[in-house]
C-alpha cells in the first residue's frame, strides 16, 4: 500500500517495481483479504495530504507514528494529516496535524528503485489518547527477525488488485506466512537485504498493494514486526511482499519518539 505521491520519483526509474508490500505502491486495500473489525488494529493510521490517503502508519504512543521512509521523504509536516480510530480513511476517528518528520539517516534507493532502511518516524502536533478504538502498537525486540513459516497479518487501505486505481474506503486485512529470506532474495535477484523480510502464500493471490505502504504487519501476538515497503506487482506468484524489518530499527525509533 504505498503512495503514488510518496514514490513517484522511484517508480519513474523502475517501471517494473512498485513500492508497498510487493514492489507496487501499496494502497488503501489488501489483495485477497477481508474487512477488518473496528478496533481490531487500533494502532493503524491513515496518512493523507490534500484530503487524499497516500500511506498507512502505526501509532506507537500518543505522539509518535512509524511508517515507511518512502512515505516520509517527499512530504512536509505542514501538509500532512494523521487519522486514527476509524475503519474509513476519509472520515471518523481522530485527525491531527504533524509537527516533524524524521527519515532514517541511511535511507537509500538503489539503481533498481529498491529502498533500504525504509522507515520514518512522525511526531504529531497533538497527542492522540487511547480509546475504545485507538491503541498503541508494541515494537519487537531489538534484532528480532520473523521466522520463516510464521503467519503474519497485514492491514491497510490499499488497492485490492494490481491494476486498480481506486482505494477501498474500509480497512482490510490479510494473513500471509513469512518466506525464507534466501528464497525471497533469489526471487528478487539479490535485492533483499538483512533489513527486510518477505511474506506471501506460495500460490499468490494474497498481499498488500498500492496505498498500503507504511502500514503494519504484525505477528500472532500482535507485535509490530514490520511496515509495508515494496514488492513486484501485487500478490503475484513467485514475488512475495517485502517488508521493513523493524527489529533492526528499535533504537532509531525509540530515540526519535515524540
Amino acid at each position: 500500500m504505498a503512495s503514488v505521491l510518496a514514490i513517484a520519483s522511484v517508480l519513474a526509474a523502475l517501471p517494473a517495481l512498485t513500492m508497498g508490500a510487493a514492489i507496487t505502491p501499496r494502497g488503501s486495500d489488501i489483495v485477497g483479504g477481508t474487512t477488518a473489525a473496528l478496533g481490531e488494529f487500533p494502532y493503524i493510521v491513515s496518512l493523507s495530504t490534500g484530503g487524499s490517503h497516500f500511506c498507512g502508519g502505526v501509532l506507537i504512543d500518543s505522539r509518535t507514528v512509524v511508517t515507511a521512509g518512502h512515505c516520509t521523504i517527499d512530504q512536509r509536516a505542514s501538509s500532512v494529516k494523521v487519522r486514527a480510530g476509524t475503519l474509513t480513511w476519509a472520515s471518523g476517528g481522530t485527525q491531527v496535524g504533524v509537527s516533524s518528520l524524521t527519515l532514517h539517516p541511511s535511507y537509500t534507493v538503489d539503481s533498481q528503485g529498491v529502498p533500504d532502511n525504509d522507515v520514518g518516524v512522525w511526531h504529531l502536533a497533538t497527542a492522540i489518547p487511547t480509546s475504545s478504538t485507538i491503541g498503541y502498537a508494541t515494537l519487537p525486540a531489538s534484532g528480532s527477525d520473523p521466522a520463516a513459516g510464521t503467519t503474519l497479518t497485514v492491514a491497510g487501505w490499499g488497492t485490492t488488485s494490481e491494476n486498480s486505481n481506486s482505494l477501498p474506503s474500509t480497512l482490510r486485512k490479510v494473513s500471509v506466512p513469512v518466506v525464507a529470506r534466501a528464497t525471497c532474495d533469489n526471487d528478487y535477484d539479490g535485492e533483499i537485504s538483512n533489513n527486510m523480510f518477505c511474506a506471501a502464500v506460495a500460490a499468490g493471490g494474497k498481499d498488500s498493494c498500492s496505498g498500503d505502504s507504511g502500514g503494519p504487519i504484525v505477528d500472532p501476538s500482535g507485535t509490530l514486526v514490520g511496515v509495508v515497503p515494496w514488492g513486484q506487482g501485487c500478490a503475484e506468484r513467485g514475488f512475495p511482499g517485502v517488508y521493513t524489518r523493524l527489529g533492526n530499527y528499535v533504537s532509531f525509533i525509540n530515540s526519535n519518539r515524540g
